[in-house]
């Protein structure tokens, strides 16, 4: 085992832990548990077993299963990450039961104002945790990979089976609670707000871990080693929308003699055309969108998302053009694909509203009336779709060679000092 793998296998055990204190926080805040322990913590109101062992019981019920919903070649590629499910459901079964009882035994929130304070402070919790776990990327507990197989099986989105699967766990905690309880206990409000909060929680903290990159993973530095023999120079253009970034590509191309790249080829991507043309740059309910991906700790590349197979089809077709040729690429987050390339000149072009507004009117034919409002919406799902995707900050200038105002300097201005800037490289 490599260092690297072994730091992602304590990492993750950390997240676990992380996860555990987490849940614990939220179901001892007496509003209910999050969905995923909704079932266990109901089993245990009426059981002499604990939350802890209904967890370990029901995650290795879960593992039983995944078999029969999955081929034989796919439990043979994925056997790794399947056996690990069984001491992972016990170490978290263990981890919860010792956070309920021994960690938290004091937490007894006797009013409502409390029990709310607990209850966010647990959701907190819970998101620092599976942000962890999501850039662990070592393994998956069984609640989560039981998902992972429905939704290969039945060629669903993972989002939308996760929400199904969580809704599924709820209503059979309240259903066995109506038969022996006579009545709904350990899904309340808390449930709810737990479902709601965490994956915009986990969406907001995860870009404070990129410096946990380096040391659970050195693929990139090698990669990046070996791109040095590769003479290509490419101009990357990040903008806010009305700043002329799509314009300065343009001159660019012009004066250098090199490719501009804007539009990806939909075959190519394997996306149909309309649906990149709708989706460029922007993340469709955005919130929603947060508590299908981001509240799993399912990668990226594992979401069976639409519009995340094309944010990957999109980076691999981004780096093909920059092993073949030196070119321009306009937007889509080609900065931070190309981030360990050796020969990037990263431009974010930016203006203020005015000079945004002036030329938004100009050349997009835009109403002035609507102007300040459209170019808000635009630079919003850029922000989001940037941070959604690479877990950092939209125009921020230390991940750029070169910050250009367009308000106050101009376009030629701009050409030229990207053009001598390229010419260097």
């Amino acid at each position: 085992m490599s260092k690297f793998l072994f730091r992602r296998y304590l990492l993750f055990c950390v997240a676990l832990f992380i996860n555990a204190l987490g849940i614990a926080f939220i179901t001892r805040a007496a509003l209910g548990t999050s969905p995923i322990t909704s079932v266990t913590y109901v089993l245990s109101m009426f059981t002499p077993f604990t939350i802890g062992e209904w967890t370990i019981m029901l995650n290795i019920l879960f593992v039983v299963l995944e078999p029969f919903m999955m081929t034989r070649q796919d439990l043979k590629d994925d056997l790794r990450m399947y056996l690990l499910q069984i001491p992972i459901s016990f170490c978290f079964g263990i981890f919860i039961d010792i956070c309920m009882h021994y960690i938290l035994f004091w937490l007894n929130p006797a009013t409502y104002p409390s029990m709310i304070i607990a209850l966010l402070i647990g959701c907190v919790i819970l998101a620092v945790g599976i942000a962890l776990e999501v850039k662990a990327n070592a393994a998956m507990l069984s609640g989560e990979y039981i998902v992972k197989v429905i939704t290969k099986r039945f060629h669903g989105e993972f989002g939308y089976v996760k929400l199904g699967f969580d809704i599924t766990l709820a209503a059979s905690a309240c259903l066995l609670s109506l038969i022996f309880m006579s009545g709904v206990y350990g899904v309340r409000e808390g449930t709810v707000v737990a479902a709601l909060i965490v994956g915009p929680i986990v969406h907001f903290v995860s870009p404070y871990y990129a410096f946990l990159d380096k040391w659970i993973a050195p693929a990139e530095s090698e990669k990046a080693i070996g791109m040095k023999d590769n003479k290509n120079v490419i101009i990357t253009i990040a903008r806010e929308y009305g700043s002329g970034g799509h314009q300065l590509g343009e001159m660019l191309s012009k004066e250098l003699g090199i490719k501009e790249f804007i539009g990806m080829d939909a075959k190519r991507s394997g996306m149909d055309e309309r649906y990149i043309a709708q989706n460029e740059q922007s993340i469709p309910s955005f919130w929603l969108k947060c508590i299908l991906s981001k509240s799993s700790e399912q990668t990226l590349e594992g979401s069976i998302s639409s519009d995340d197979v094309l944010f990957v089809a999109e980076s691999k077709i981004i780096e093909e053009l920059a092993e073949k040729e030196s070119c321009i690429i306009v937007g889509r987050c080609a900065d931070y694909i190309l981030k360990d390339y050796p020969k990037v000149l990263k431009v974010f072009c930016y203006s203020d509203m005015a000079s945004a507004i002036s030329r938004c009117t100009a050349e997009y034919g835009i109403n002035k009336e609507n102007a300040e409002t459209e170019i808000r919406r635009i630079n919003r799902n850029r922000i989001h779709h940037y941070e959604y995707y690479t877990g950092m900050k939209w125009g921020e200038p230390h991940h750029y060679n070169l910050m250009i105002n367009t308000g106050s300097i101009g376009l030629e201005t701009a050409c030229r000092l990207v053009k001598d800037i390229y010419r260097k490289l």
